[in-house]
């Protein structure tokens, strides 16, 4: 049996800030939600919130950092440029920094390697073309969009930046790209036992890029939560599965963000164990008992996001 703790891990990012081992995630949660699930979370002990402009709660991520009455230089906050800005970093991160109410975020990621028309006005963050795909701009690649996002760290905006959902083939065209300069501190993508991303985590280990954990826990009624090896390990260690598998993902050495509006849930998630070897390489193995399965998977067609990953 593992003692569980209130988790105050951190990790060392590339660009030398600090950043906490386990955040909030603030993905598919209301205005009202997300306000008062930030405010709890940072009155619990949380100091690390994860949001992004798609989200469309920024604006209340941000009130609540400031009636936490926490200092803002002891929370670390990352958003997301939307695939619709991706012309416009720069003037993308001024509106979610007028949207947070804040004067910079310690971390500001590349949502998504694609670029879409924002002059469609069908939907607000992801126009569509009239055969439902989604309004792809071709001609501006993702390697110019990163470039632009180097400046951001000059003027002071964003103390680092990084990438979300990218495979390492995009990674490999990123590095080679004529004006990239700045390794990305981090690459936020999708992990869980049913979707290890092993060879991206060695990868990104091998190039000082902090591997970032979204849905953790699967989705709404996850298998992963009524999984007989990972309900073993947790009745063994005397915690909840949701304890397990936020504990395996610090033990990989990833930041992990687990995402609730409920109270409850905010904190248990917060208590982490020191997961056993043993037990950390069950699950690192499990997806070759049950299958690969990827809970996140939009249709970016014919971009293929997650090719060779």
């Amino acid at each position: 049996m593992a003692t569980s703790y209130k988790s105050s891990k951190v990790y060392k990012l590339n660009s030398g800030e600090t950043i906490p081992a386990l955040g909030l995630g603030t993905w598919q949660a209301s205005a009202d939600d997300v306000y008062k699930a930030v405010l709890f979370a940072l009155k619990t002990g949380y100091r690390h919130i994860d949001s992004a402009l798609a989200y469309g709660n920024e604006e209340p991520v941000g009130r609540a950092i400031r009636d936490s009455g926490i200092p803002r230089k002891e929370i670390f906050v990352t958003t997301k440029l939307a695939p619709i800005d991706a012309l416009d970093p720069a003037g993308a991160l001024d509106q979610s920094l007028k949207n947070l109410g804040l004067d910079y975020v310690d971390l500001y990621l590349m949502h998504w390697p694609v670029c879409l028309n924002k002059a469609n006005k069908s939907h607000p963050g992801i126009p569509t073309l009239p055969n439902g795909k989604r309004d792809i701009v071709f001609d501006r690649d993702f390697t110019q969009t990163y470039a632009d996002m180097q400046h951001l760290v000059e003027s002071g905006k964003a103390k680092s930046i990084g990438v979300s959902n990218f495979s390492i083939k995009n990674l490999k065209k990123l590095f080679s790209s004529p004006d990239y300069k700045i390794v990305p501190t981090v690459n936020q993508v999708e992990i869980h036992p049913y979707l290890p991303q092993t060879e991206l985590l060695e990868f990104c280990k091998k190039h000082d890029i902090l591997l970032e954990a979204f849905s953790p826990l699967g989705s709404s009624n996850s298998p992963l939560l009524k999984d007989e090896t990972i309900v073993k390990i947790a009745e063994k260690n005397q915690v909840s599965v949701a304890t397990i598998l936020i504990s395996w993902a610090i033990w990989r050495g990833t930041v992990v963000l687990p995402k609730s509006v409920s109270d409850s849930r905010i904190e248990s998630n917060f208590n982490v164990v020191d997961l056993s070897d043993e037990d950390g390489e069950e699950l690192n193995n499990l997806h070759k008992v049950k299958g690969i399965k990827r809970f996140v998977s939009p249709n970016w067609d014919p971009i293929d996001v997650y090719g060779e990953d």
